[in-house]
């Protein structure tokens, strides 16, 4: 009985999938990348950072940073500025 149903009222109104490939659009809006850039200039702790990028960058990007604790890959977990 399910079977019937579904060829009368489902497989019936099936809309035809248009196979030919479409030509690439422009998205309507561009995403932009951050304009911020850093450079490592010797800072090291969660004290000198001014924002949570920037202290991400320095984290990932310079060497001796002492921003991550327990070293999850998260810096200034427990500064309340951020």
């Amino acid at each position: 009985m399910g079977w019937n149903y579904y060829q009368k009222n489902i497989a019936s109104t099936q809309v035809e999938i248009q196979t030919e490939p479409q030509a690439f659009q422009e998205p309507a809006i561009a995403i932009t990348q951050p304009t911020e850039s850093f450079s490592c200039d010797g800072r090291q702790h969660c004290s000198q950072m001014r924002s949570r990028a920037e202290a991400e960058y320095f984290l990932r990007s310079c060497p001796n940073t002492k921003m991550d604790g327990d070293h999850d890959g998260i810096p200034c977990e427990n500064d309340s500025r951020f």
